[in-house]
């Protein structure tokens, strides 16, 4: 058998991998041929016939999907008989299904739907009654399943199967009555459970958190990075009215593939509407934390600093910022102010991982900040400073760290505690002034995975000082056709800044001309300084990220021990 073959598909003539079906080597060259249960991801089913073409020398039309290519093979993905067995294929799906367009969830990313209007006849010649089938079935906490949208595809059969590893769905009864049903005593409840939703080429699974809540249309989508997990899954962020209503999985090979977790679906974004978010900075006035403007707040960080002697301020840099933050960070502390107590703190967790996607180290930026030149180490040596006495002020850049009570009781020995946060937690109960950041979805940056791997982060959500329009914001028709009156283009916007534009004000305030206009510009001078990151650029990080040079492997496990 020769390295590759020779078929013709529509008429032109392709070389292809011999161990390719017909459905992968037209996908290759951009062919699209329709379907619905085949997956690349998934094991070949061949249910739907949706993929039938004709194939010359062969009695009969055959699923793309299945049938390996051959050296001289001719296929017709076109023809009049193809055409008609579409129709066919169709016309049997949509026999039973109800008229559901309007109130689904699916509707304007349906395949469906899609398909019916460039693949069927657009009438169909049944008269009698649909079949009924049950609505608002829970299969399990996070997936809704309506039964007579269902097509029986089986592709969330063979994900619970194959990728999740929970054989708990199957189908049941069977003929014009089957279901789709979890076995007797189980439920869908496996960490990744929400990604059948996606798999789904109908509306008939969809998210108990998402339901009901929006239409596609009428939402924004940003790409991103999710930031549940140093695995850096890449991910699409849904926004509506300047809130964020669902995040989803953005293919990436050398990542993710086109899968994430439910925690990371779910756990990453409530917070930056949430009730305990931050609008505004604070400082504390006779015992209590006050609102002040940021003039005020950024005047009173520089006279408190300039209070203490170099060797009684300490820095933590934080794993939930990004490179640029926790870079113009140590500048800022290193250069300016002269502290040499400096590190950021690790959150693992050896009981919450898998071998799938879920890593053990929870914050999302564990590896930039050690190539950034922070170390845990220097967060050990930080707290004992603190007990020792030593260290009277600290400055904490994103990071709860009050939330370890070891930590807390330690931390109970300092004058002043400075603090960068987006929401209120038990650190900013405690801080004397606290700054109010900018979340990930609301900021330029990049984060690196624990693979070494840079990745970028967009703004999905505008803040005060920021327009969606103005500065360059993924635009939803709600965005764009708003009117001046209309309620949907007065969404929520907080009162946050990034860090970068907060410590780049703080160092002005010294004297310092940082010009960081934009955070481009930080990353520039960050390249430029940092041998790690040499050379880079967004432009070259791009949608899908780069490895960053073995140097930074290298301090990473050596500095941060979370390999």
């Amino acid at each position: 058998m020769s390295a590759t073959e020779r078929i013709t598909i529509d008429g032109k003539e392709f070389e292809v991998d011999p161990t390719l079906t017909v459905m992968q080597a037209a996908k290759q060259y951009g062919i699209k041929i329709p379907h619905f249960c085949w997956h690349p991801k998934l094991s070949v089913a061949g249910n739907c016939r949706m993929c039938l073409v004709e194939i010359e020398k062969m009695p009969k039309l055959a699923i793309a999907c299945a049938t390996q290519v051959t050296d001289g093979m001719v296929v017709k993905t076109k023809s009049e008989r193809v055409v008609q067995a579409r129709n066919a294929v169709m016309e049997f799906l949509l026999i039973n299904h109800p008229l559901d367009c309007p109130i689904c969830d699916e509707a304007g990313e349906c395949k469906l739907q899609n398909y019916s209007y460039k693949y069927s006849t657009g009438y169909s010649r049944f008269e009698e009654d649909k079949v009924h089938k049950p609505k608002r079935i829970e299969l399990g906490p996070h997936v809704i399943l309506d039964d007579e949208r269902c097509i029986m595809c089986s592709r969330c059969i063979r994900f619970s199967d194959e990728i999740a590893r929970q054989p708990v769905l199957t189908f049941t009864e069977r003929g014009t009555h089957v279901v789709l049903r979890t076995f007797p005593g189980t439920q869908l409840d496996n960490p990744y459970s929400m990604n059948v939703i996606e798999l789904c080429p109908v509306g008939a699974l969809t998210s108990s958190d998402f339901r009901f809540k929006a239409r596609v249309w009428e939402m924004s989508s940003t790409e991103s990075v999710c930031v549940g997990c140093a695995r850096g899954c890449n991910t699409n962020i849904w926004v509506r009215n300047n809130e964020i209503l669902r995040i989803t999985p953005r293919t990436n090979e050398a990542v993710n593939s086109c899968w994430m977790c439910d925690h990371g679906r779910l756990d990453t974004f409530k917070h930056i509407s949430g009730e305990n978010r931050l609008n505004g900075p604070l400082v504390r006035r006779f015992g209590s934390l006050v609102e002040v403007g940021w003039d005020e707040a950024i005047a009173r960080v520089v006279s408190e600093l300039r209070a203490y002697r170099k060797h009684e301020i300490a820095a933590l840099g934080s794993a939930y910022a990004t490179n640029e933050d926790n870079y113009v960070f140590a500048k800022l502390m290193g250069d300016v102010v002269g502290v040499k107590n400096i590190g950021f703190l690790p959150h693992n967790d050896e009981n919450d991982k898998d071998n799938f996607l879920i890593h053990q180290d929870k914050t999302p930026n564990s590896f930039g900040v050690a190539a950034v030149g922070l170390t845990t180490k220097g967060a050990e040596e930080v707290i004992a400073a603190i007990e020792k006495g030593t260290i009277k002020a600290l400055y904490v850049l994103e990071d709860n760290i009050l939330a370890d009570k070891k930590l807390a009781s330690i931390l109970a020995n300092l004058e002043l505690l400075i603090v960068h946060s987006s929401v209120k937690n038990e650190t900013t109960h405690r801080a004397d002034i606290v700054l109010s950041c900018s979340t990930y979805a609301e900021k330029h940056g990049t984060i690196t995975n624990f693979e070494g791997r840079i990745q970028r982060i967009r703004p999905a959500v505008a803040t005060m000082d920021q327009d969606r329009a103005l500065n360059n914001f993924e635009m939803s028709r709600w965005d764009k056709f708003a009117a001046h009156n209309d309620l949907w283009g007065k969404g929520s916007r907080k009162d946050a800044r990034s860090t970068v534009r907060i410590i780049a004000s703080i160092a002005s305030t010294m004297g310092i001309k940082w010009k960081y206009n934009s955070m481009e510009e930080a990353f520039k001078d960050l390249a430029e300084h940092v041998p790690a990151f040499k050379g880079l650029t967004y432009t070259k990080i791009g949608s899908s990220g780069i490895l960053l040079k073995e140097l930074a492997s290298t301090r990473y496990n050596k500095a941060a021990k979370l390999v």
